[in-house]
């Protein structure tokens, strides 16, 4: 009887995916979870659960080239064990297998593939996420506020880990974590390691009451690495500090709102660092119209360097974030050296279904400086023949549907027109991106 149920299941879950029926296969499905009855069976310290992601991703004018194309198929799946022998102390673990297929890329890498790892253990005293007070020590992820400068970066199909200890303490509305961390660096085919030397430490607050319906996140990022590259050439040992703070809350009227401000200070060996950036963004829902639209306006500006041998280091750094899809569905502005602004409109057609759609227009700050892609590596670079500062305008369009606690599937389209900056830079093609997603947690 109970494989019978399975492949019922099973076969709910498919449709669903195909949009045959929705509605009765969601409710069906949603009564069937596979760990649930494996763990029915399983003592009460011990508890499994999964996901499997699947993701056709397809782009067009790659370097902003004619003819620079690629149609590909990324699949993970994860599998969690957690070990909690008594209330207050808990082990978990998690083996991640991430894959692509028909990619034009020989052989596949990260953040693309990253075949059968161990992508987290660590143990967990007290309860970081929802305690007074927690600490954790060992292979995790780490992410703060909306993850603009340290987040898990769960879209990239082998997501991002730390090796950390991390504490946290919660009293009357007050919340401070505080941690030292290192990277992991994935490495396809071998067990992933962090790089000696290369630490980030931190404090993130939080602050729930000083402001009605709204949440205050002051913090202080320090990073640390040896043997960088200085604007002449030499290596030095980087040391700098980001400090800043995030405010996001509600206003009467069903408006919405979010501002983060951060600056950084240090060196990397000779080097002087000092950069700034900046995130503003106004919402407001609509509630008593049909599909309840909110509107959304928001800027992001981030500085740049005006010179690449003076010794003074202005390019902001975003650290380890989480920037898919936040300065554009493409990914390819990211916030280093850009004023970008970002409009559109989020719909609600149904309770399981979102639909949006946005327009983006971004300037480089400094004409000096280089485009940076979203994860904030160089994308281009200025040219004798550069002109101008316009990288350009996107507009996209996406809708999730939420079957149940168990599946997801999304879809997304974007086109980049170029400014006059890629246009005078690079081959100046349009940049094409979409996907299509399906997610099973298990």
């Amino acid at each position: 009887m109970r494989f019978k149920t399975i492949r019922r299941s099973a076969f709910v879950a498919v449709l669903t995916c195909l949009g045959v029926d929705a509605e009765q296969a969601a409710g069906r499905a949603e009564a069937f979870v596979p760990s649930d009855e494996l763990n029915e069976v399983l003592p009460k310290w011990l508890r499994f659960s999964g996901e499997y992601r699947m993701r056709m991703e397809s782009f067009k004018g790659a370097g902003f080239k004619e003819k620079s194309s690629d149609l590909y198929f990324l699949n993970r799946f994860r599998i969690n064990m957690k070990v909690q022998p008594v209330r207050w102390l808990k082990f978990q673990f998690q083996a991640q297998d991430a894959r692509v297929w028909a990619k034009n890329q020989n052989p596949a890498a990260p953040p693309f593939q990253d075949r059968m790892d161990l992508r987290m253990a660590y143990v967990e005293a007290g309860d970081v996420e929802k305690g007074g007070v927690g600490f954790r020590g060992g292979r995790q992820e780490l992410a703060f506020g909306e993850q603009r400068l340290v987040g898990n970066s769960n879209w990239a199909n082998a997501a991002r880990t730390f090796d950390a200890l991390r504490g946290t303490l919660r009293r009357n509305g007050f919340r401070l974590d505080a941690f030292a961390a290192t990277v992991v660096n994935t490495r396809d085919g071998e067990f992933n390691e962090h790089t000696s030397g290369n630490n980030l430490h931190g404090l993130y607050g939080g602050i729930e009451k000083l402001v009605p319906n709204a949440v205050i996140e002051p913090y202080l990022f320090w990073r640390l690495s040896q043997r960088l590259s200085t604007e002449n050439g030499t290596l030095g040992n980087l040391d700098f500090k980001t400090a800043g703070v995030r405010f996001a809350g509600k206003l009467p009227g069903n408006f919405d709102y979010g501002m983060e401000l951060a600056k950084q200070s240090g060196s990397l060996g000779t080097d002087k660092i000092s950069a700034w950036a900046c995130h503003w963004r106004l919402g407001h829902t609509r509630i008593k119209m049909r599909y309840k639209p909110r509107l959304v306006g928001e800027y992001n500006y981030a500085t740049g360097d005006s010179g690449s041998q003076d010794g003074k280091r202005g390019t902001f750094d975003v650290l380890y974030p989480t920037p898919h899809d936040k300065y554009g569905l493409t990914d390819q502005v990211g916030w280093k050296n850009i004023h970008a602004f970002r409009t559109g409109v989020e719909l609600k057609p149904h309770a399981r279904l979102t639909v949006s759609s946005f327009f983006h227009d971004s300037w480089l700050a400094n004409s000096s400086d280089a485009l940076y892609a979203a994860p904030g590596a160089v994308s281009v670079r200025p040219t004798a023949s550069s002109v101008g500062r316009h990288v350009g305008e996107e507009l996209s369009a996406q809708a999730v549907y939420t079957a149940n606690k168990q599946i997801q599937v999304a879809g997304g389209f974007s086109h980049l027109f170029p400014g006059l900056f890629l246009k005078t830079t690079t081959p100046g093609k349009a940049y094409n991106f979409s996907y299509l997603s399906f997610v099973y947690s298990f």
